[in-house]
């Protein structure tokens, strides 16, 4: 026999329970908390990678910046302290005395770990003076800023480029940052002073800088996760508790339901079809006695009035039938719906019932009374509102499901508007979703309009061979 693994996909269904608005057939899945806490715990994991990476870029852009404005104050600081007084007016000839009391000054109180190259450069672009003698007296061309900066005094800084020809000589140092700006001989010839430092200190100032900004980050992440999971602890509890009661409340409708059948059906037997029946037979006494008497004119229409009550009786116990089919508790699934059907067919509908002999073998009673509650309102559905024809009704085996399946050849609908705003007054499907759902049954539809519509019931059933 074919298992429920080996069953093809169909397309087309739309499952059918705990329909939530503007999501019809989505289905409410139960709380669970570690799938909650892990959903938590994976969002804190998103947002603090995301944080970090955008706080390592912003740390990173503010620290170069910051060390660049250093190196910049700094490139200030010893222009005017340092190296402004101990320039001569020799300097821009090449006066070996004035480049030697530079060159003095530079490598005692300039050239450091940080500091590792000093030019110093006039207008027309010729070195004359760096503390590497192989620059001094080349000439290279001027940048428009550095020409910029000698016309109009400031500070700039800027990585270097060290494929410039006149930075042959830091080759191999790393990579470096250059400040220049202009200083001036004592009879005033404006010169470009320029100093080369390590770029380390702009990673190594960003590293601290990131490595302060995440700890204050991933501890006040922490901190919030830990701050809220008491409150989500506390809300799942309410939220577990509120589908627990919404069970039971389904559960006790459902039973409160069937007791009403029950009583309703019990009312109308013990009294309105017993007195029914008892006017039957006074109608038809009192038909034959018309019928003997000097008076037989009146005996048609007695007879006739009998007849008619004993039809009123029939209807009548069809729908008792409907209401709570006795056969069910006694009989069995099968029987129950064999007088569905039979009901059904009396009223003057074209339903049709395909049993499996062995099909309902193994299920409990409430998995018995769920399938009939499924059978019993699709086919009403279908009689009454979907204006078919004829409707088929089938009950088969698919290897450990018992599958129930009513099609009919209405009207139809459009499944996903009518589970999501249902027709006031019709709640009794969405009702039997959401009771099939309780039961670990899956209750099916599709349909659409003008196509008439199908129904399917899906219940474990255990293993039968």
């Amino acid at each position: 026999m074919r298992t429920t693994s080996d069953r093809p996909v169909e397309t087309g269904w739309v499952p059918v329970g705990r329909v939530g608005a503007g999501r019809a057939g989505a289905e409410e899945r139960p709380v669970r908390t570690w799938r909650v806490f892990g959903q938590l715990v994976g969002a804190a994991a998103v947002v603090l990678v995301l944080v970090a990476l955008l706080g390592l870029t912003a740390s990173r852009r503010i620290a170069e910046q910051e060390s660049v404005n250093d190196a910049a104050r700094r490139t200030d600081l010893i222009a005017d302290a340092v190296v402004q007084p101990a320039l001569l007016d020799g300097l821009p000839t090449g006066d070996p005395a004035a480049v030697a009391a530079l060159d003095a000054v530079v490598r005692g109180g300039v050239l450091s770990d940080g500091i590792i190259r000093v030019k110093v450069w006039d207008r027309a672009g010729r070195i004359v003076y760096s503390d590497d003698d192989r620059l001094i007296g080349r000439t290279f061309p001027l940048d428009d800023d550095e020409t910029a900066v000698l016309t109009a005094p400031a500070t700039e800084a800027e990585v270097s480029d060290l494929g410039k020809p006149e930075n042959v000589y830091e080759r191999g140092q790393g990579k470096l940052l250059e400040v220049y700006r202009p200083v001036w001989t004592p009879d005033g010839t404006p010169l470009l002073f320029e100093t080369y430092s390590r770029y380390d200190v702009v990673t190594d100032r960003s590293t601290a800088l990131w490595r302060g900004f995440a700890g204050i980050t991933v501890t006040s992440l922490l901190l919030l996760v830990v701050l809220m999971l008491p409150v989500l602890w506390t809300l799942l509890d309410r939220l577990r508790r509120g589908q627990r009661q919404r069970e039971v409340l389904l559960q006790h409708a459902v039973e409160a339901s069937d007791q009403e059948r029950r009583r309703i059906a019990a009312t109308l037997h013990d009294g309105v079809v017993q007195e029914l029946a008892a006017s039957s037979f006074v109608l038809a006494g009192a038909a034959e006695r018309a019928e003997r008497s000097t008076a037989p004119e009146l005996g048609e229409p007695l007879r006739e009035a009998s007849e008619t009550v004993r039809a009123s009786i029939k209807g009548l116990r069809s729908l008792l039938v409907d209401i709570y089919p006795p056969s069910l508790r006694t009989a069995g699934l099968g029987a129950a719906l064999t007088d569905l059907v039979g009901g059904l067919a009396a009223r003057g509908s074209e339903v049709r019932l395909d049993l499996d002999a062995d099909a309902a073998v193994g299920l409990a009673p409430e998995q018995e009374q769920l399938v009939y509650r499924v059978a019993h309102e699709t086919v009403r559905n279908a009689v009454d509102h979907a204006r078919a024809r004829a409707v088929v009704v089938r009950l088969t085996r698919d290897g450990g499901q018992v599958v129930l399946e009513v099609e009919d050849d209405g009207v139809g609908f459009d499944v996903l508007e009518v589970l999501a705003a249902p027709p006031e007054g019709h709640f009794g499907l969405r009702l039997l979703g959401d009771l099939a759902t309780s039961a670990g049954a899956e209750l099916a539809v599709r349909s659409a309009p003008g196509q008439g519509c199908r129904w399917r019931l899906r219940v474990d059933g255990g293993t039968y061979e």
